[in-house]
């Protein structure tokens, strides 16, 4: 028996890298796959059938999936992707939201075009998959079905730390953390769980970072084989998010770097100053704000973050 007998899943973005990873790591478990992917570059140029490649190598492994060559950024052809999950396999259960492009530039030299276009594929992308999805679990929770719905978003460091040259990727990496936070409020009473993972690997989109190494596909590692930069490390803890088992994990971000499972505890309050109830003055937070709240003298040394 798998994890996910009887589950039905959709990974966008999985003709490579990480979300071919994702397919396949479900598929393994038992769940039958819809593989979307555009098939453009990493930049989000042109179109191929690479949903295909993957397809054939859960096949290959005795798994079950079907490819679907849709584009994430078009709301209606994500509402498609998903009607072809429940006509091809009778249901829905898991939504992976993992399609991206890049289009790195400092913000001087970025187009307003390459800013939309990054957006729209990653948080548009992302919040149609998802909003098609909450209609569909929530129909069914209203019909009396029980409902053990998972979506799993796709954030990065890039959106948790920020990143040079990436204005665009990590402002999208960064607004899907606040977006999966909302849905896992909003869809928790139709039993839905929502989070995040951060995952890493060496993957079309790093191979385009000044200094990075080549890419490579996760088929090219063997199952039982470890490498610090797979782009299928991850993937285990997508499976597990997928599951019945992690039910009660609901509204986090969880990171995969290496052979390590990071769990985030996102913003919080760190420092907290008051004003006894008064308006605050401008000229005196100087004083209050440097000493109490930064730790640097008024005139002097140099604040860094911790």
């Amino acid at each position: 028996m798998g994890m996910l007998d009887g589950k039905v899943a959709i990974v966008t973005g999985a003709g490579h890298g990480i979300g071919r990873g994702h397919a396949l790591e479900l598929a393994k478990h038992g769940a039958s796959v819809v593989v979307n992917d555009l098939g453009g570059s990493e930049r989000g140029e042109g179109a191929s059938k690479a949903a295909d490649v993957t397809v054939g190598l859960v096949h290959e492994r005795g798994g079950v999936a079907v490819a679907n060559y849709g584009d994430v950024s078009d709301h209606d052809q994500c509402g498609e992707l998903l009607q072809q999950a429940v006509d091809t396999y009778g249901r829905l259960d898991i939504v992976v939201n993992n399609a991206g492009i890049v289009r790195d530039a400092a913000i001087w030299n970025m187009s307003v075009d390459d800013f939309d276009l990054v957006l729209r594929v990653h948080l548009r992308g992302t919040w149609s998959m998802s909003h098609h999805a909450a209609k569909y679990f929530r129909a069914r929770s209203k019909a009396g079905e029980p409902v053990a719905g998972r979506i799993i978003n796709t954030t990065s460091g890039a959106g948790l730390t920020g990143n040079f040259g990436q204005t665009s990727y990590a402002t999208a990496k960064a607004a899907i953390v606040g977006l999966t936070l909302t849905l896992a409020q909003e869809l928790a009473s139709s039993g839905v769980t929502v989070n995040a993972v951060g995952p890493s690997g060496l993957t079309r989109i790093t191979a385009t970072m000044p200094g990075m190494p080549e890419s490579f596909e996760p088929d090219e590692i063997g199952d039982d084989d470890f490498h610090p930069m797979d782009p299928a490390n991850a993937s285990p803890l997508v499976a597990w998010l997928a599951s019945d088992d992690a039910g009660y994990v609901n509204g986090q971000v969880i990171r995969s770097l290496d052979d390590r499972i990071i769990w985030m505890q996102g913003w919080r309050e760190r420092k907290t100053i008051s004003n006894d109830e008064k308006k605050w003055d401008a000229n005196k937070l100087t004083a209050r704000m440097g000493g109490e709240v930064f730790g640097v003298q008024p005139a002097g040394l140099r604040f860094e973050q911790a």
